[in-house]
């Protein structure tokens, strides 16, 4: 794997590819050595441009890793879930497969190896509520507000 650590609004964001393509994006930053390639220059532009308004769907090639089939259900749902949109942990859990599994949707999303790419933080608890988020409730909301936000000025231009 390669590794780069970008600076964006949320924080620094550690980024990782392989031959295939975008196989980690955690928050936070890495101790590893910082490497150079096309793919991850790209993905740091993707992400630019989303956090920037300017971009609703990433176009970077994903090499998902590891997983049980569960949870790489509910991670290939979350690519699903349009952009400034939300699904609750029960909704994921119906669509793949098993209506009462929404604690195990929450787990699922806790391990999702590329976030914001993989969009887990559009999903919410019961009744929209802010619940549970790898990178914290506070950036759950930014990039929550993020989307609405250019959602609600692409409908009015």
């Amino acid at each position: 794997m390669r590794w780069s650590v970008i600076d964006s609004p949320i924080g620094d964001l550690t980024l990782a590819v392989d031959d295939i393509g975008l196989c980690r994006l955690h928050f936070g930053s890495t101790d590893r050595p910082v490497d150079a390639d096309p793919l991850l220059t790209e993905t740091a532009e993707q992400l630019k441009a989303y956090f920037a308004g300017e971009l609703q769907q990433f176009t970077v090639p994903l090499s998902v890793p590891g997983g049980s089939d569960f949870e790489r259900a509910v991670w290939a749902q979350l690519g699903r879930i349009p952009y400034g949109e939300m699904q609750t942990y029960g909704d994921v859990a119906k669509i793949v497969g098993d209506s009462g599994a929404a604690r195990a949707v929450g787990v699922a999303c806790n391990r999702n190896p590329i976030a914001i790419v993989l969009p887990c933080h559009r999903v919410v608890g019961a009744g929209g509520k802010m619940v549970g988020f790898g990178g914290g409730i506070p950036t759950k909301r930014h990039l929550l507000e993020l989307e609405a936000r250019v959602t609600l000025e692409t409908l009015w231009t």
